[in-house]
């Protein structure tokens, strides 16, 4: 037998006896994981996310282990469901579950919304956000390069040929990362059993939100007249009161003079 093939055969069992050292190590050595905390896992859709606020689904089964209910913790993306398997795990009530979708408070398209400037930088929405705000005029609203698309897992969410981002309710599981990823947050959550939405994130008194768009909430409190118990006015602006639902609203979406108030 020549010194080459003694040598593979050499090579091949310090290998072989290696990996069995270390296989037989990894049993031994190994830290058992806490029983509750796989269990939970097994509950969590595995998307690690980070909707939730944690790194991963690991340390949020960790943290839910650990403080033995789900006070101040949600997995967003497992939703209703994935609450009432955790809550049976750890012996705890899940409370009442309000399943959500997000929405975009923003009616301004390319054709209703001005433009004061023709913006050529970068096509990112927190890039063009710190260049001047970009090309609208409204300083409050989407600015259509798609931050939100591109972060959504669940492809739920995708920017139109009209320069807004729309949401596929039935893909979205109301996990907020399109809510983070917006600078200017014109994306909520809401639940999904409310129809209504004001479609306007504009903050400006009534003559600015005329010069820069056609449907924007120029903060008129019509609908506040109309529907007292439907709606709330926080700066200048209309928001849809979600506690009251749908029958306390909707008798304003007629009287909205730039029909911002849409049901979906």
């Amino acid at each position: 037998m020549n010194i080459l093939a003694i040598s593979l055969i050499a090579m091949g069992g310090l290998a072989f006896f290696f990996a069995l050292v270390l296989g037989i190590a990894a049993q031994k050595l190994k830290v058992k994981e806490d029983p509750v905390v796989e269990a939970i896992l097994e509950a969590l859709p595995g998307l690690n996310c980070g909707a939730c606020g944690f790194a991963g689904c690991h340390n949020l089964a960790e943290k839910m282990a650990g403080q033995g209910n789900l006070d101040g913790l949600s997995c967003p993306p497992g939703g209703a469901q994935a609450a009432t398997a955790i809550a049976k795990i750890l012996g705890v009530d899940a409370g009442a579950q309000i399943k959500k979708r997000a929405v975009i408070k923003c009616g301004g398209t390319r054709e209703k919304a001005s433009e004061r400037a023709a913006y050529q930088g970068v096509r990112n929405c927190a890039a063009t956000e710190l260049v001047g705000g970009g090309a609208k005029t409204c300083l409050y609203g989407c600015l259509g390069y798609g931050d939100c698309e591109r972060v959504c897992p669940f492809d739920a969410i995708k920017v139109g040929p009209d320069g807004l981002p729309h949401v596929i309710e039935e893909k979205c599981t109301a996990c907020g990362l399109c809510v983070e990823a917006c600078p200017r947050k014109i994306i909520e959550l809401v639940p999904c059993s409310s129809r209504i939405v004001v479609a306007c994130n504009s903050n400006d008194k009534g003559a600015v939100v005329r010069a820069a768009c056609q449907v924007g909430c120029i903060g008129c409190m019509l609908c506040t007249k109309t529907a007292p118990d439907g709606y709330l006015i926080d700066c200048s602006l209309a928001r849809v009161n979600y506690e009251k639902g749908d029958a306390a609203a909707e008798t304003a979406i007629n009287k909205c003079p730039t029909k911002c108030i849409v049901k979906l």
